[in-house]
């Protein structure tokens, strides 16, 4: 739905909301014209239900203002009288139009100083519940969001298993734009795998022309910090049309951009760079990239040991190398070149190969999946990351890196017919971008899903950033204490030189909080 849309559906709203509670606001000593005027009207029902006046801006928080439209209703009706359980139910049975019946047909009288407080305790615990999942749900849409390192494709700096905090605010918090959907879950219930909110996706909708007319338009908070070059940053998988965890297996979907799957990369590209990959390393505006001390770029490696066994505690401990499988008469490993290097060393290794694809060796798979290019995923560019603003000349050689650019990620209608290229019915050249564009890979070189498969990442698509590792679980290490990583626990996901676990300092914080609550009660008794 358009901004348009969504505004004349805001105006209707407000009438429907006059209609049925006017004569409500009345008997409660207030003009009936106050129920119309739109967030003025909701300021002073606040007033009338003896609530703050900060419960206004719950109402306009996407997500969290599902849950505040039936408490409100419930509030409404119980200010003039109707307090059963009863009552309750068919206000939010009926969304709200309970309210109508009480409006016109109900001789009701308003309380105006009512008891506010549950008068059952099951009625004090669903208070606290519901209040707390919203607390909770706002924290995690616009301020911090948990998050679960599920693959290996930056193994050394984030590892599979860590569970981090990924930062709302760093890049700006995305306002939801999947209208109905549950709190605090993804695309997914869990346990009973369905989907966990309400939108169009249907296959035969799975084209450029898709919209889902339930859908908020892209808006986001501003941020304090834009994505810089090497930034870990977490976004929604742009090409996500597979349809996994739902009833029915391999069905292509058009998700919404806020419940594509959660990925998490390195940004090794910006806005207006020119990026190539070359032997596996990559190079910005010609300069071979210098990674943070933290990043650790993997490659896969043959080690022919004539038959001979590594011991894995060795391998893991000494040599600090995660994955290793047999193969043939040695090992296939992903490590850096430094531990590459390390390992060379050891009498029983006979010989190290790196699997770097030579230049002009065709991988398919490359985007932007043209043969002609002879790319594959060591040996690839130069490609222009697109940044907003700026426009590029559009040629049949150049359309295919920005095709699904100006069809999916910025929603105009492309056809090509020969060597005319026409968007949105008008002959083309050039074409200027919306929005900036970013070039994600993992760490783990030969082992990371990327940009190098798929393309750019657009701005909307992004997430956050993540910032602090508070647990970290090895789920293939033997007995409990031995799977939980100490030396993770609380650390930081950036910065210089090794990490540095402040656990210590939050188990004393703790402490300290719990001498000082004591003492407090303590004085108080």
């Amino acid at each position: 739905m358009t901004i348009t849309g969504w505004f004349i559906f805001f105006l209707v709203i407000q009438v429907v909301h006059f209609l049925g509670t006017w004569k409500l606001y009345v008997k409660a000593g207030r003009q009936a014209w106050e129920a119309l005027i739109p967030i003025y009207n909701a300021v002073i029902l606040m007033k009338i239900i003896n609530r703050p006046w900060w419960w206004v801006i719950l109402l306009f928080i996407p997500i969290v203002n599902l849950m505040m439209f039936p408490i409100v209703w419930v509030e409404t009706i119980r200010s003039f009288g109707r307090t059963s359980t009863l009552d309750s139910f068919l206000v939010i049975l009926t969304l709200g139009l309970y309210i109508f019946y009480i409006n016109y047909a109900l001789d009701v009288t308003y309380r105006a100083e009512r008891d506010l407080q549950p008068q059952t305790a099951a009625g004090e615990w669903v208070s606290s519940i519901v209040f707390a999942i919203i607390a909770a749900t706002i924290v995690h849409t616009y301020v911090m969001q948990p998050y679960t390192i599920p693959t290996s494709s930056l193994e050394k700096t984030l590892l599979v298993g860590d569970f981090l905090f990924v930062s709302k605010f760093h890049y700006g918090a995305r306002i939801p734009m999947t209208t109905v959907a549950l709190p605090m879950v993804h695309d997914t219930i869990p346990f009973i795998k369905s989907k966990s909110y309400l939108a169009e996706d249907d296959a035969t909708k799975y084209n450029s022309s898709w919209k889902n007319k339930t859908q908020l338009p892209y808006l986001r908070i501003p941020g304090f910090q834009k994505i810089k070059r090497n930034d870990i940053v977490v976004f929604s998988w742009p090409v996500d049309t597979v349809e996994r965890f739902y009833q029915t297996p391999n069905r292509l979907i058009k998700k919404p951009i806020d419940k594509k799957s959660n990925y998490v990369k390195r940004c090794v590209g910006i806005p207006g760079d020119s990026l190539s990959i070359i032997d596996g390393y990559i190079y910005i505006n010609g300069k071979q990239t210098v990674l943070p001390d933290r990043a650790k770029p993997q490659y896969r490696f043959t080690v022919n040991t004539d038959g001979q066994s590594l011991s894995p505690t060795i391998l893991t401990k000494r040599y600090n190398i995660r994955e290793f499988g047999r193969f043939g008469d040695g090992y296939e490993m992903f490590m850096t070149d430094k531990e590459a290097a390390m390992l060379a060393k050891n009498p029983m290794v006979k010989s190290i190969v790196k699997q770097t694809m030579e230049k002009g060796s065709l991988d398919p798979s490359i985007f932007p999946q043209v043969n002609s290019l002879g790319w594959n995923r060591d040996n690839m560019g130069p490609i222009y990351i697109p940044e907003q603003g700026k426009t590029v000349e559009l040629t049949k050689e150049t359309l295919p890196f920005y095709k699904r650019i100006i069809t999916e990620y910025e929603n105009n209608s492309l056809i090509v017919n020969g060597d005319e290229i026409l968007i949105n019915g008008k002959e083309a050249n050039s074409y200027t971008f919306k929005q900036n564009y970013y070039w994600m890979m993992g760490d783990n070189r030969h082992n990371s899903e990327d940009s190098r498969f798929w393309g750019f990442v657009p701005f909307d698509h992004v997430v956050g950033k993540p910032v602090f590792i508070w647990f970290s679980w090895d789920a293939n290490a033997t007995g409990i204490m031995n799977k939980i990583r100490w030396n993770r626990l609380f650390t930081t996901v950036g910065g210089d030189g090794e990490p540095v676990s402040y656990l210590p300092w939050f188990i004393g914080a703790m402490l300290i909080w719990r001498g000082f609550v004591y003492y407090r009660k303590k004085k108080q008794a």
